[in-house]
């Protein structure tokens, strides 16, 4: 019997479905029949590509993820100060969310629900953000930023995004470039010294 080969275009649609169905229905209510429906595949392609459901989430975390971290610290070099590189990078992220709201909105969901991914998948996704944890240490060091956990800082600095996201997406709130400076100039002032 002749082995299978591999599709990455049907690997892609397999994953581009799984955040579709997770961020639409909810991590339960996205079945693999659903998503391989929706990727154009039976539900037995997906065997070939991941070993199960949980696979399949965590290496959709963990290639999202590092999407998002190559947005975050486009252009970032550790020559800037601590406050230019900081306002890159929280403009990076603030333009990830803005235009890629499905995986923002899926990273999100893995923030919040401890189930969806594993704690492995979990950590080396963290690795991810290694560059702002950085600098927000020298920024410690050098008297610029509060000593507080690198948890607080991010709860007071990235984490609101996700907030003006979701009210965007209900059309309460429109982030304007005028409210992003604001937002972006309350972030920072929450955590210099």
């Amino acid at each position: 019997m002749a082995k299978r080969t591999k599709s990455n275009e049907k690997r892609i649609a397999l994953l581009n479905a799984t955040l579709h169905l997770v961020n639409n229905n909810g991590f339960h209510d996205a079945p693999m029949s659903k998503i391989a429906k929706m990727a154009g595949v039976s539900p037995a392609t997906i065997y070939i590509y991941f070993e199960n459901k949980q696979d399949l989430i965590n290496k959709l975390y963990l290639e999202t993820k590092a999407s998002f971290s190559d947005d975050a610290f486009k252009d970032y070099t550790e020559d800037l100060s601590v406050q230019k590189g900081f306002e890159l990078i929280w403009r990076n992220i603030a333009n990830f969310k803005i235009n890629q709201v499905e995986e923002a909105a899926f990273l999100s969901q893995c923030d919040n629900i401890n189930t969806m991914i594993d704690e492995a998948s979990r950590q080396e996704g963290l690795k991810n953000l290694q560059p702002l944890l950085d600098l927000w240490e020298r920024g410690q060091k050098e008297g610029i930023i509060k000593n507080i956990s690198p948890y607080l800082l991010y709860a007071y600095t990235i984490y609101p995004l996700a907030f003006l996201m979701t009210m965007q997406k209900r059309s309460d709130f429109e982030l304007t470039e005028d409210k992003l400076t604001e937002a972006y100039n309350s972030a920072w002032n929450s955590i210099k010294i």
